[in-house]
């Protein structure tokens, strides 16, 4: 991975953890079953790449920049997505376990979130318009000045979002989640 720019490559097994690479280009790349955790992307550009069966637990990504980028079946635990350039962020998850990730201030609509977790996430004042949370737990994730509109939460599990703090016009609640969007109330739905 000494090359400045990387395309139409496959990336297998690659074990590199606490290690920092910066500066580089990967456009139509696939990640398979590498472990980067603990180490240092930032400044590299990632575009139309696939991370499966990763392990990137507290990778640092200042100043990178996600375009259409696709995390599946990756632990991603820890990651602070705000540092990310903010232009063309565009990012799909599923099946990935991202407890303690943080998506501050990130505009992100119409992201996808499936089967994934979300404990104690951070998506204080993020734009999650459309966004999509299919079968996600997100315990004690933090929803405040969040963008909910037209969100899809009808299978996500464990939330408490106040509507009070946040916009959620036209989205979508199961009624067994109903009890996440009363908690402010201290009242009980039986």
């Amino acid at each position: 991975m000494e090359e400045q720019l990387h395309q139409d490559k496959t990336f297998e097994k690659i074990i590199y953890p606490n290690k920092a690479i910066k500066g580089r280009e990967f456009e139509d790349c696939v990640f398979k079953n590498c472990d980067f955790s603990n180490g240092d992307f930032s400044h590299n550009r990632f575009t139309d790449c696939e991370f499966v069966g990763c392990n990137l637990a507290m990778l640092k990504l200042l100043g990178s920049t996600l375009n259409n980028v696709t995390f599946k079946e990756s632990k991603l635990t820890g990651i602070n997505f705000s540092e990310c350039e903010e232009f063309l962020f565009t990012v799909r998850f599923e099946t990935c376990l991202m407890d303690y990730t943080s998506f501050l201030r990130r505009k992100m609509p119409k992201t996808h979130f499936i089967d994934s977790s979300l404990k104690n996430a951070v998506f204080e004042h993020a734009n999650l318009t459309k966004a999509r949370f299919d079968n996600t737990d997100l315990a004690g994730a933090a929803f405040e000045r969040t963008i909910l509109n037209e969100a899809d939460l009808v299978t996500a599990f464990n939330y408490i979002i106040d509507p009070e703090l946040n916009n959620i016009k036209k989205a979508r609640f199961s009624q067994s989640g109903l009890a996440g969007l009363l908690t402010r109330y201290d009242i009980r739905v039986e």
